[in-house]
């Protein structure tokens, strides 16, 4: 398992003053349903999850934009990296390198056993 990142979990009420640009698809790790809790004073989701910290296994995984094989290619994570799982649907996994990105989807199958 990667080193543990801490994360703090904001205690006051959540607001945000005006319009907010999008980012850019596969930089922040941010959906319209879910985003990463550091990003919670910036974005305003309904949830925020606090990842959990995962290695990329042994082998490079290409992260991607869609949880599909056919997904656009964002990124390609080293074997032995960190990854901050935020959420998986399938098969697949979604998160980011860290907070400011990048993020997106890899194959569940390409995580390190936990613990490892």
């Amino acid at each position: 398992m990667s080193e543990a990142k801490q994360y703090q979990v904001p205690t006051e009420a959540l607001r945000l003053d005006g319009p907010v640009k999008r980012p850019a698809p596969g930089t922040l790790p941010l959906r319209g349903d879910i985003a990463h809790i550091a990003l919670a004073g910036r974005y305003l989701v309904p949830h925020y999850a606090v990842p959990q910290q995962r290695t990329i296994g042994d082998a490079d995984v290409v992260l991607r934009l869609a949880g599909r094989e056919d997904g656009t290619e964002v990124a390609t994570l080293a074997a032995g990296s960190g990854f901050e799982l935020l959420d998986t649907a399938g098969n697949w996994a979604w998160g980011c390198v860290g907070p400011e990105g990048p993020s997106g989807w890899i194959p569940l199958s390409a995580l390190a056993p936990d613990g490892q």
